[in-house]
């Protein structure tokens, strides 16, 4: 949407030829194209969730150019599986640009309205951390209180007991497990509230690259529990950014 695009809707909205909530369904529907990406600029008009940058398989000059483009029109950035030398080249055009290294991902600018409803995430090992970090700065992104339980897993299950208290304060948590991936189902045994259990590809040969802890969590016998792909510590915080968003 150009700026005569926006000056036409602000006009209309001034003679009473459109109504405030309709002005605001024309700019949720706004869109910028470049050269070789259309950018949903106003989603998080529609959704509450911004349009977000996975930078995995684009080029280095395609991911500045599309950073560039999402902060200049919503004054906002989140960009996950980002390298460190991607981060830097963001940084010289954004110099408020942050960077979650753990997590490899990049944050401009996160939710300005906190919400008091807290998210928990676990892991079973410290090899699920970096899926973890992805969760928990998307989730900080969009405004959610975070506590971290990390390295708590089936082998010593005695350590995640001593959780209990942050686990039971969270509106929602989510479990990140690799290996057989049971940790889920343990969690989902000792709280209440949405689960959202994360299979990692952390594991020998038999856990398939994550095949297997997403099959156990899928066959749960702890009700509540929703999987969501292999590694995919971005899609359960925005789950659970939407969770606390919405729920009384």
């Amino acid at each position: 949407m150009e700026k005569r695009d926006i000056r036409s809707i602000l006009e209309a909205v001034r003679k009473g030829d459109l109504t405030v909530a309709e002005a605001m369904d024309r700019f949720a529907h706004t869109y910028h194209s470049i050269e070789f990406a259309t950018l949903d600029v106003g989603r998080h008009l529609r959704t509450e969730i911004d349009e977000v940058l996975l930078c995995e398989g684009k080029t280095a000059d395609d991911i500045v150019s599309i950073a560039a483009v999402i902060y200049q029109r919503t004054r906002r950035l989140l960009a996950t599986r980002a390298s460190p030398d991607i981060y830097r080249l963001i940084q010289e055009q954004i110099p408020e640009a942050q960077y979650n290294d753990k997590g490899r991902v990049i944050l401009v600018n996160s939710h300005a309205r906190k919400t008091k409803r807290r998210i928990a995430i676990v892991t079973a090992g410290t090899s699920d951390t970096p899926v973890a970090e992805e969760a928990a700065a998307t989730a900080e992104f969009f405004g959610n209180p975070v506590d971290r339980i990390y390295d708590v897993g089936v082998a010593g299950v005695h350590r995640l007991l001593g959780h209990l208290k942050k686990l039971r304060r969270a509106n929602v948590v989510i479990v990140v497990a690799g290996m057989e991936g049971a940790l889920p189902s343990v969690v989902g045994g000792l709280v209440g509230g949405p689960i959202i259990a994360v299979p990692t590809s952390v594991g020998y040969g038999a856990s398939f690259g994550g095949i297997t802890p997403l099959l156990a969590m899928l066959s749960t016998c702890a009700p509540g529990v929703t999987v969501v792909n292999i590694d995919n510590g971005f899609g359960a915080a925005v789950a659970a950014s939407l969770i606390n968003a919405k729920r009384g």
